[in-house]
């Protein structure tokens, strides 16, 4: 004979058994699904969206700042002709390498400088460490620490995060975010158009200028070199494409003296004219 109320009861008991876990599972899903951080929403999208690359720019790691950067690179040496010249590219790099030792809390951002065979007085950097420094900059500096004052500057630029900010403004601006952020194609394309062909803010070219001056100072760097580079290229005939695209450069030099003098250093590296001259024309001609 059976006996149902004891097949009842297990029954009963083997379903609660059975339900918890399913309830458990069920909630941590949606709390996954829900939660405001916006990192772990990231990490799962690539999955939900079978492989479409997403970035949230309000809220991108290092790691990811390096993607990026790497990605807008591969587009950039498209659109520009970087050198071959490994000697003079591994004096830049030689020069960056000695200012980012002091960089602080943005060590973890692996730094590499290019250089691009044009003769215009530019310069510019996107994000994750990538730097560019024309040959016609490098040419139009008259010692090291001139040029130096350049490099710190667009290390700034990376350190301040401020082509991501850009980036996110454009975006916002023009619409083409979403609510998880932007996919990797427009991303690249909007990092390319901004480090290219627009200049920063008043404000993000202050704050570069800021952490260049730091990195100069803290590398060795004689400190006035960042402010001689600005004054000789504003007192030319025609203005170099480095200021078109970088504004206020009169009130940037004064800003730059003001914060020397608050805090001077008697560091004097790289003001060797002669020694710089002679390095880069043996390296470019």
């Amino acid at each position: 004979m059976i006996n149902w109320n004891g097949f009842i009861k297990n029954n009963r008991s083997w379903r609660r058994r059975l339900l918890y876990p399913f309830v458990s599972v069920c909630v941590a899903i949606s709390l996954c699904l829900t939660t405001a951080v916006q990192t772990q929403a990231i990490e799962l999208l690539p999955f939900l969206l079978r492989g479409v690359q997403i970035y949230q720019l309000s809220n991108l790691s290092p790691r990811q700042e390096f993607q990026l950067g790497s990605q807008i690179n591969d587009q950039v040496r498209r659109e520009v002709r970087i050198s071959r010249n490994r000697q003079i590219t591994g004096y830049i790099q030689s020069i960056g390498n000695r200012l980012i030792k002091s960089s602080g809390d943005r060590v973890n951002v692996p730094y590499t400088f290019q250089v691009v065979e044009d003769k215009s007085v530019n310069a510019f950097a996107t994000t994750g460490g990538f730097v560019y420094i024309h040959t016609g900059l490098i040419e139009a500096a008259d010692n090291e620490a001139e040029l130096a004052s350049v490099i710190g500057h667009e290390i700034g630029h990376i350190k301040g995060r401020h082509l991501i900010k850009q980036m996110r403004q454009s975006a916002i601006t023009s619409g083409i975010a979403t609510a998880t952020g932007l996919d990797r194609s427009r991303a690249v394309g909007l990092g390319v158009e901004l480090a290219l062909r627009r200049p920063r803010s008043r404000t993000d070219e202050y704050h570069a200028d800021q952490l260049g001056l730091e990195l100069l100072t803290d590398a060795g760097y004689a400190q006035y070199a960042m402010v001689s580079f600005m004054r000789k290229l504003e007192g030319r005939s025609s203005i170099p494409t480095f200021l078109s695209t970088h504004p206020g450069a009169s009130d940037r030099a004064r800003t730059l003296e003001q914060q020397i003098k608050a805090q001077p250093s008697n560091k004097k590296y790289g003001l060797d004219n002669t020694a710089y001259k002679s390095k880069i024309r043996y390296m470019l001609y």
